[in-house]
């Protein structure tokens, strides 16, 4: 995790932090809890999602620490937030992969089990969805998923963050949703968004990506 002073005083600042996914690479609880451990010093709700290049014991490690948004509905200062675990198939096997059918089943579910039409809701998958600068790869290829654009295009959450391209970087719109994939923490990049809500609606007033 990058040490920085631009670091601290973000985390220290906010009133949520979410972990897009890739907490480890190709890590397992123990590099997990290495990641996240230090983040208790800020003493701030953290949620997360794991990627596709964590182990599937990063999963316990999350809903252990109850940060898991996968097949759950959370709830924060008026937000509701779910998330989606892994990625599609990647050209090299990792160990956190969906397919499209398992991505289409999750969000039908939470649809159904979980989704109130005036929920001010926040998507935090690591995969992105399909067509936007945020799944693009340098060739210009989009390489997102198309259940999670139909999701979006379906629920229109306020915000979905995501990663897993890291060449990605970037804000875009699905319909009324803002898709931000801030790119790679280690890197030093993240995304600071600042979200005023009612019961009525809610605006996001201000969004970054830091680098």
């Amino acid at each position: 995790m990058p040490e920085s002073e631009q670091v601290t005083r973000a985390l220290a600042d906010a009133d949520l932090i979410l972990l897009g996914g890739d907490i480890t690479h190709f890590g397992d609880d123990s590099a997990a809890a290495r990641i996240i451990g230090p983040l208790n010093k800020y003493q701030k709700p953290v949620f997360a999602v794991s990627g596709n290049c964590d182990y599937p014991q990063v999963n316990a490690t999350l809903e252990n620490a109850h940060m898991d948004l996968e097949d759950r509905r959370r709830e924060f200062d008026g937000l509701s937030l779910t998330g989606l675990n892994g990625s599609l198939p990647c050209p090299g096997m990792t160990p956190n992969e969906r397919t499209e059918s398992e991505y289409k089943h999750l969000l039908e579910k939470y649809i159904n089990q979980h989704y109130n039409s005036g929920d001010h809701l926040i998507l935090v998958s690591h995969q992105p969805p399909f067509g936007t600068l945020c799944d693009r790869l340098d060739s210009g290829r989009h390489v997102g998923s198309q259940a999670i654009r139909a999701f979006i295009l379906r629920v229109q959450p306020l915000l979905c963050f995501t990663g897993h391209i890291h060449e990605g970087i970037g804000i875009d719109r699905i319909g009324r949703t803002v898709i931000v994939n801030p790119g790679p923490f280690r890197s030093g990049h993240y995304a600071y968004a600042e979200i005023n809500v009612t019961p009525a609606r809610a605006d996001i007033t201000e969004i970054r990506l830091i680098n």
